[in-house]
């Protein structure tokens, strides 16, 4: 659904504990987006993301959808691999949320 996120102008970004060839190896499996690599717990914990020390420890899903600005419109956390967001359920979600605001938009009175 890249041609639908690209039209709401979206960006996506993915964290991972590999380290950077381990990143590499999955981007090179087609990926598109950015992906930060050798995150560490405090990473998670500043995400309030759960931490397990399975693997050497590693970052349990959590998904983020920010607005403009950084503001966090929806957030998903998992304490194991079940739980993460469709591509398009967040397409849904970004234009429900779009067609909220312009209508909020065109129902405020014009300023002056």
């Amino acid at each position: 659904m890249q041609a639908e996120l690209a039209g709401l102008e979206c960006t996506i970004y993915a964290i991972s504990t590999d380290n950077r060839e381990q990143a590499t190896e999955v981007k090179a499996k087609g990926l598109t987006f950015p992906i930060a690599y050798g995150a560490t717990r405090e990473h998670a914990e500043a995400m309030g993301a759960w931490w397990t020390d399975d693997h050497d420890g590693t970052i349990q899903p959590a998904e983020f959808l920010l607005g403009r600005g950084g503001t966090v419109l929806g957030s998903m956390y998992a304490s194991g691999p079940v739980g993460r967001m469709g591509a398009d359920e967040a397409v849904r979600l970004i234009q429900n949320r779009e067609r909220r605001r312009l209508e909020q938009e065109q129902q405020r009175p014009p300023a002056g």
